[in-house]
């Protein structure tokens, strides 16, 4: 016999386990915590096992919602892939993407990842530069839509993600007590020079370019050589580097913005639908930042099956049930 899973069910399970509450689920679904919480117990019931158990006053996965959590999360994204691959237009053709130097390796593998998958037939030409110079071939038509990363959110562009701009050095390092201060930085218009060399001269700190040169890894290669400090934003740091903190004794940086631009006319069909799977995957990344590491971390008011109870037999009353967060 066939039984078939509501795929809106496996949604709210993940929601809950995902964000860490009902509260939390149901803002993100859209939905109030009763119906999220009504739609937990009805899988619990298709299920014939419960996914969450009561301890210590808060709600963790059972072993069965163990199970059930990787299984769930193939489907709905199996589910989601089928619906975009039916409803999505078929293109081919080339887009050009501008992407500065210093964000490639840590945002673009799954965006192109995935767009690849979607489109096969369209080629994504990445054009490499800084934020200045990628500014500029977006508006003279040599790139079809760019990412940069700026203080602010200028013009029409659309601001994806903000990110603290940090010190960076070789772990166990000692750049960074040196004076004059070495520093490995961009080309003459990098956009993180003149933030790092205001800052410095406000806090009196003398410092000597070391290494000027539009080139990552040679920026990366200098700081992990222990030759000198460079500036990144947080997310971009690679495992070969460390983040120097205030006990470094180097004065804090303001926040960046990593901003998307399309030309003001909006630009063809194909670079809108590459504009749209960057902004689902910054979205994801968004979304998976402040969403907590462990999943069986849930404090709701009272368990899962208990609350139906309650639900239940005020739903019965005509009553507003009231859903535990």
């Amino acid at each position: 016999m066939h039984r078939d899973l509501d795929i809106s069910l496996l949604r709210a399970f993940l929601a809950v386990v995902e964000t860490g509450s009902v509260t939390a689920a149901a803002r993100l679904l859209n939905r109030t915590q009763a119906a999220v919480s009504l739609q937990l117990k009805r899988l619990e019931d298709g299920l014939g096992q419960p996914l969450f158990e009561r301890e210590h006053k808060r709600l963790t996965l059972a072993h069965s919602g163990e199970r059930l959590l990787g299984l769930a999360r193939r489907v709905i994204a199996l589910n989601d892939e089928m619906w975009e691959r039916m409803h999505t237009p078929s293109f081919e053709g080339e887009v050009r993407l501008g992407v500065p130097v210093d964000i490639i390796s840590t945002y673009m593998p799954p965006i192109l990842r995935q767009f690849n998958a979607t489109f096969p037939g369209v080629q994504v030409s990445l054009v490499a530069k800084n934020s200045h110079d990628l500014i500029e071939d977006l508006a003279s038509g040599g790139i079809d839509l760019t990412l940069t990363t700026d203080r602010d959110a200028a013009g029409t562009c659309e601001v994806l993600l903000t990110d603290d701009l940090v010190w960076v050095g070789a772990p166990g390092g000692d750049a960074h007590r040196r004076t004059p201060l070495p520093i490995a930085i961009g080309g003459k218009n990098c956009r993180f020079r003149p933030v790092l060399m205001e800052t410095l001269r406000s806090a009196g700190r003398d410092w000597r370019i070391l290494l000027q040169v539009a080139n990552q890894d040679a920026v990366n290669a200098t700081v992990a050589a222990g030759l000198s400090v460079t500036a990144m934003l947080r997310e971009t740091v690679p495992p070969s580097l460390e983040v120097l903190g205030p006990s470094s004794g180097l004065p804090p940086m303001p926040a960046f913005k990593i901003n998307l631009s399309l030309p003001p006319t909006g630009g063809t069909d194909i670079a809108r639908e590459l504009a749209r799977h960057i902004r689902a995957e910054f979205a994801t990344r968004t979304h998976r930042a402040s969403a907590p590491r462990v999943p069986t971390a849930i404090a709701p008011r009272q368990p899962v099956t208990k609350l139906m109870r309650r639900v239940g037999r005020r739903s019965a009353a005509g009553a507003r049930p009231r859903a535990a967060s």
